[in-house]
């Protein structure tokens, strides 16, 4: 499953998107205009769906403003089909544009390329449940809002939700936030557990087992895969 953002002053092609999308099994959060789009918004989409031609901020525009927050396809509907518009489209970092009238199939079948090129490239993102981890800023996002993890608590949270199911002692995961040459003892792994559910605990979530006599896992269940 995707998470897909639609912007689209169109009442109707938002409603008729949404639904066809959905079918597919992704997730799909509508905007009718580029001012309600904001870094929370667009941090964690997978592919962003955007019409050109909005009153107040277009297309072009909201573009050019969330290029560097959204790692992801952006596709282009429109119904201009200007050679130049394509280009200026392109240029602002749109990778496809799709002309209105379209057929919805067509729609489908871009959308789905877009998303398996991107599981071809290594991921900077992480999706555990609700919980969204971004690996270059090493910061775990909860609804858009980063959730205050140390350095050494994002490391061995980020060691569990990479392979879900997998029991880690304590000495693997003091390894992974501290190093072969951490001069802590590994019973610092308990502790930081415990600051790290505690931190978890106010989106809802208690991702971590205990798996006594041997270490920690992160439970199977609430894994939704790569971003």
């Amino acid at each position: 499953m995707a998470h897909l953002l639609v912007v689209d002053d169109d009442k109707d092609l938002c409603t008729l998107l949404k639904t066809a999308l959905e079918r597919d099994g992704h997730q799909v959060s509508v905007h009718r205009s580029g001012q309600e789009v904001d870094e929370a918004a667009c941090r964690w989409a997978d592919c962003i769906l955007l019409d050109v031609m909005m009153p107040g901020e277009d297309g072009f525009t909201l573009c050019r403003r969330i290029r560097s927050l959204a790692d992801c396809p952006i596709l282009f509907l429109t119904a201009k089909t200007e050679e130049s518009d394509v280009l200026m489209g392109l240029g602002l970092g749109g990778d496809d544009y799709l002309t209105k009238p379209f057929r919805v199939a067509e729609l489908r079948a871009r959308v789905a390329a877009h998303l398996r090129r991107e599981q071809r490239t290594p991921c900077r993102r992480l999706r555990r449940g609700p919980l969204d981890f971004d690996l270059g800023e090493q910061a775990v996002y909860f609804q858009g809002t980063s959730l205050k993890l140390t350095r050494s608590e994002y490391l061995i949270c980020e060691a569990l939700a990479m392979y879900p199911g997998q029991t880690f002692s304590k000495e693997q995961l003091y390894q992974a936030a501290f190093g072969y040459e951490g001069t802590a003892d590994a019973s610092a792994v308990t502790e930081h557990i415990k600051n790290i559910r505690a931190k978890l605990r106010p989106a809802g979530e208690s991702p971590i087992e205990t798996v006594w006599g041997v270490g920690y896992k992160w439970k199977k269940d609430v894994s939704a895969g790569q971003a």
